[in-house]
Formats: C-alpha cells, sequence, structure tokens
C-alpha cells in the first residue's frame, strides 16, 4: 500500500510512527469532518499506523472553525492546514479500521459499504472491547465481530457543532482521553 503524504489532518494525512501492521490505515470518520474526527485524529497521529480524516456529510475543502483549532490547542494539540474531506470509496478501499465517533456513522458504512462493515466501530467500543496484542492488530479487530455488533446510544462522542466553546473544549477532553487509552492497543 503506498502511503499517503503528510501535512494537515484531512484526506491523505498521517501519522509520525511506524506502521507495524503493513496496509493497516485508521480511517477517524465523522459528519462533517470539522471537528470530532479531526480532533481523534490529531490525536491519534503520533502512533503507531497512519491516520486520515474524512466525514459523512461534508463541504469539501472547509478549514476547521475556530472552536475545534481552539479545543485541540486546549489539549495541546494542532491540525493546521485540515481541510474537510468527503468519504470515497477510495478512502474505505483504503483503511484497515473506520473509527467513527459515532454510531451514526458506524451505521452509515453498514448500509453504504457493507463490505467494510466488519472494519468500522465507534472509538468509544473500540476502546472498551479491543485487547491488547499479540495477536496483530487486524486479527484483534476480526475477532471483535464488528459487523454484527449493535449500535448503541453509548457509542457517540456527543457532536460540537453548533454549540459553544465549552461543547468543543468538553469533546476534545473526552478524546484526548480514549485516544490515550487506544494508542498503546494499536501496535
Amino acid at each position: 500500500m503506498t502511503r499517503p503524504g503528510s501535512g494537515s489532518l484531512g484526506a491523505g494525512d498521517v501519522g509520525a510512527g511506524v506502521v507495524p501492521d503493513p496496509g493497516l490505515l485508521v480511517l477517524t470518520l465523522c459528519t462533517g469532518n470539522a471537528a470530532r474526527s479531526v480532533m481523534a485524529g490529531a490525536m491519534l497521529r503520533d502512533g503507531p499506523l497512519p491516520i486520515v480524516t474524512a466525514g459523512t456529510h461534508v463541504v469539501e475543502g472547509q478549514p476547521m472553525s475556530r472552536r475545534t483549532r481552539d479545543a485541540l490547542a486546549s489539549v495541546g494539540l494542532a491540525a493546521d492546514g485540515h481541510r474537510s474531506h468527503q468519504l470515497t470509496d477510495g478512502d474505505i478501499d483504503a483503511a484497515g479500521l473506520i473509527l467513527a465517533m459515532a454510531g451514526d456513522h458506524v451505521a452509515f458504512i453498514r448500509r453504504r459499504y457493507p463490505e467494510a462493515a466488519g472494519r468500522a466501530v465507534s472509538i468509544k467500543r473500540l476502546c472498551r472491547d479491543l485487547p491488547p496484542g499479540p495477536p496483530s492488530l487486524a486479527d484483534r479487530i476480526r475477532s471483535l465481530g464488528l459487523a454484527d455488533l449493535p449500535i448503541e446510544a453509548w457509542d457517540d462522542v456527543a457532536d460540537p457543532a453548533g454549540g459553544q466553546d465549552d461543547d468543543y473544549l468538553s469533546c476534545a477532553k473526552e478524546l484526548a482521553v480514549l485516544a490515550a487509552e487506544l494508542l498503546p492497543r494499536l501496535s
């Protein structure tokens, strides 16, 4: 697999770490690719896997909001140069793990890309259910039977879109905790 180029955390962005499982690209997914997936991507980018961010319903090429930028700064991160990216068939084909920010995104993947249902999971569920290795991350993901799991309300990271600064800060803090918990198990 060809690694996408580095740069901002939009389409084609990757983490700085060595890829322990060749071909396992992580796609962080939310609705507008303007807040949650951008924050999660920034929080996971220095981990062991390449990261790409996208959204299910995006106005392509938009910069992140001031609120998203400020929320990332509050946890010591940035995603300078990010531009929103609409999820594509190519993104789905490349992703070994589709890390959704809400159950609706998992449901979207199951409907639109049923062949990828076994690779789509909410970040909260993955934090709860992914065992540490060995075996390989790809084998551990397969063992979860993601395509058949129920989608539940607790899967969601609340969408701060349209909210106040505090909503974005709360989202960033929640995602920072989840990312810190997940990072050691992504190798």
